[in-house]
């Protein structure tokens, strides 16, 4: 009989949290007392990653639609699917340990169904695996569609992916010694040539175990975020702000590349900014000053006027699905609508914030163009101050701003920069 802490059986747990309960994979608390740790994580994040293309095996196969209470079945069948078509895993141990799933949370009725559809799924496997499928919802890929007509099918590919650990080397350390030591532990490691302090790891590895983490060697970070605190340039004396700030990113990257600059973090979760504490803690940044704080408001403002600001705007993470792959279930097109509003009025509000002369840098992770392109174009529009700056990197595509799209070593990722006049 099947445990609590079986790899499986905590995956399908995490599978109906995300599919059922509309969580994200961030509060699908994995135990770690787990037999196999790293195990479940794979199952739950390949069964979230592909889950349209599975549901689409699935849902043909039942004749008989199944009961609300009963949902727990479908997301033990997607489980076994993801199995089935994914993993090198044996057809025996797929099917069987999935079935005794069906025991386990006390649906004995279930065994022989989920047996059954499981079997008829092996049985096609040659001609499924055949058959190309997108795995995003519908209205995702209209919309990669519309936006890419020439590349969509590449960000299917890519999002479908796991990304790769990169990291962000502390610049009083040098990247080629760093880089060194941690092949010295095993751990390789690709220089970056677009982020100067990045790192691209061969394999993911547990954060704790990299050099010198606890006191702030490093910090873990996509390349495509990286470059957002070279684009902002903090020079001594500057009053900047870095709004949306939370997990802390960017905000300890600002304080590093100039320990002479004046930071203010602003969000509006206060339990995001304890985590931002914690970062700024780890890295001993002595330049930051974190405020809970509305974007869209300046009741947190003390009316002096900033030299640079970074707006990390609320997005639709479209362009991070390889990490979060839950969000091709959380994520409605409502979302999007919606947070493209809230993106305008952080815009507009903080632009009153910005000395003439200063600068603004706009960040999204997301491939979106309403989001992106789109948006600050009509930002500029509307704002007889406001002057698009020419971002020059060898990293993303674009006139108003540049867009990355996902590919191996870069998350997708947005950066516009816009001047105001004097």
């Amino acid at each position: 009989m099947l445990n609590k802490n079986n790899a499986r059986v905590i995956a399908h747990r995490a599978i109906c949290l995300i599919a059922l309960e509309k969580k994200s994979l961030s509060e699908a608390a994995f135990p770690t007392e787990a037999n196999d740790l790293s195990f479940a994580k794979s199952l739950t994040f390949g069964s979230i990653r592909f889950y349209h293309h599975l549901n689409d095996l699935i849902t043909p196969r039942i004749k008989k639609p199944l009961e609300k209470k009963n949902l727990d079945i479908h997301c033990l069948l997607i489980l076994g699917a993801y199995q089935l078509i994914y993993t090198d895993i044996s057809i025996h141990a797929a099917i069987k340990e999935t079935v005794d799933i069906a025991e386990m949370i006390g649906k004995n009725w279930a065994k022989g169904f989920v047996n059954a559809i499981l079997r008829g799924i092996d049985r096609d496997r040659d001609v499924i695996l055949k058959s190309p499928h997108h795995s995003h919802p519908t209205w995702m890929v209209k919309k990669f569609k519309k936006d890419y007509p020439d590349s969509y099918q590449e960000i299917f590919i890519e999002n479908n992916k796991q990304a790769p650990m990169s990291i962000r080397v502390h610049p009083s350390i040098e990247r080629d010694d760093f880089k060194a030591q941690l092949q010295n532990e095993n751990i390789s490691s690709e220089l970056s040539k677009i982020a100067s302090q990045a790192l691209v790891l061969d394999d993911a590895v547990n954060i704790t175990s990299l050099l010198g983490f606890e006191n702030g060697s490093c910090y873990v970070q996509d390349i495509s975020a990286q470059l957002a605190a070279p684009l902002i340039s903090p020079k001594k004396g500057e009053r900047i702000l870095d709004a949306c700030c939370a997990p802390g990113g960017k905000t300890t990257h600002l304080a590093e590349l100039c320990p002479d600059a004046e930071i203010i973090a602003i969000d509006n979760d206060k339990m995001r900014l304890l985590r931002v504490q914690e970062n700024i803690d780890r890295l001993q940044n002595k330049n930051v000053k974190i405020m809970l704080g509305d974007a869209t408001r300046q009741d947190w403002w003390d009316k002096k006027m900033f030299d640079k600001i970074l707006i990390d705007a609320p997005c639709s993470g479209t362009g991070v699905i390889r990490r979060h792959p839950d969000i091709k279930l959380l994520r409605k097109p409502r979302d999007v609508s919606e947070v493209t509003k809230i993106q305008a009025l952080i815009l507009d509000n903080l632009w009153a914030l910005l000395k003439p002369g200063g600068e603004l840098v706009y960040a999204t992770c997301s491939v979106l163009k309403d989001e992106n392109e789109n948006q600050i174009n009509a930002f500029l529009q509307r704002s007889g101050d406001a002057k698009n700056e020419e971002i020059s990197l060898s990293w993303g595509e674009g006139l108003i701003g540049k867009q990355q799209l996902p590919e191996h070593k870069y998350d997708g990722f947005y950066y516009a920069k816009l001047i105001k006049s004097l």
